[in-house]
């Protein structure tokens, strides 16, 4: 199955934000991705945390959900839509929503980000917490591709990158990873973290990042990447706009999991 991780430098409107994605992932249809995943905050960098209140929506309602749904129909694809803002359990938070659309246009999943990202170093400061309301369960879906296997594919979103047992909980064929990671973590830390896990539970890894200096003046690490089972970066992109296409293989998963049992020999 093609895959593509879609990288943007998203910035403060949301209707520019949706053209570009739209752009990228005609890019990827077009060259025989079937699953093609966009990046954490794809519809919105705005100039402060808050301003993701302005934009959340209803469940099942609101353009940028509809944006999402019509792309998946129009482009035959499914689409993971990275994170959009959806409500939550009162007015001064809201959910960091992945959303997922069959090649039909329906919403098959929906993953609320778990682990809020905290850093201060004390020249950046972030706190997801002050706007994001945590989910706090695991999803995974089943998707069959158009040679008719069937994938488990499971959900995360950028931060939960450094909990390696809400993977484990997954048990997933492909991990995916829509992410916004700063410059100085990500320069640190991105592809060790995603190589670690994708080797640790035996998975491909879609990564698609913000990659580039934002008009908020933050600065994305980019790299967007996939990464198969034994750890091999397939393909990746450092910075700007692009969709990054790599081949994830059934039979090399099975001949790598046969060949180090490590699944199996869990006990704790």
């Amino acid at each position: 199955m093609k895959v593509a991780a879609v990288q943007m430098v998203s910035g403060f409107s949301v209707q520019a934000n949706l053209d570009s994605a739209r752009a990228l992932l005609a890019e990827a249809a077009q060259a025989g991705a079937e699953l093609a995943v966009l990046p954490e905050y794809f519809c919105l960098m705005g100039q402060r945390d808050s301003d993701k209140l302005g934009v959340r929506e209803g469940v099942a309602e609101g353009p940028i959900q509809s944006f999402l749904a019509k792309a998946a129909r129009e482009l035959g694809l499914w689409i993971v839509g990275g994170t959009l803002p959806l409500v939550a359990g009162d007015e001064t938070h809201v959910r960091n929503t992945s959303l997922v659309f069959s090649p039909a246009g329906e919403r098959v999943a929906r993953y609320d980000k778990i682990h809020l990202f905290k850093f201060d170093n004390g020249r950046e400061r972030y706190d997801e917490s002050r706007v994001i309301e945590p989910g706090g369960e695991p999803v995974t879906f089943d998707l069959k591709d158009r040679a008719g296997h069937t994938w488990r594919i499971g959900m995360s979103v950028c931060y939960d990158l450094r909990f390696p047992e809400l993977y484990r909980a997954l048990g997933a064929d492909v991990l995916l990873v829509p992410s916004a990671f700063t410059y100085v973590t990500g320069q640190a830390h991105w592809e060790l973290l995603l190589r670690a896990r994708a080797v640790e539970n035996l998975a491909y890894v879609i990564a698609p990042a913000q990659g580039g200096t934002h008009e908020n003046r933050r600065r994305t690490w980019g790299h967007s990447m996939v990464v198969d089972p034994w750890g091999a970066v397939l393909a990746e992109r450092d910075e700007g706009p692009a969709v990054v296409i790599a081949d994830l293989d059934p039979d090399h998963l099975a001949q790598v999991r046969l060949q180090l049992p490590a699944l199996q020999h869990r006990v704790i």
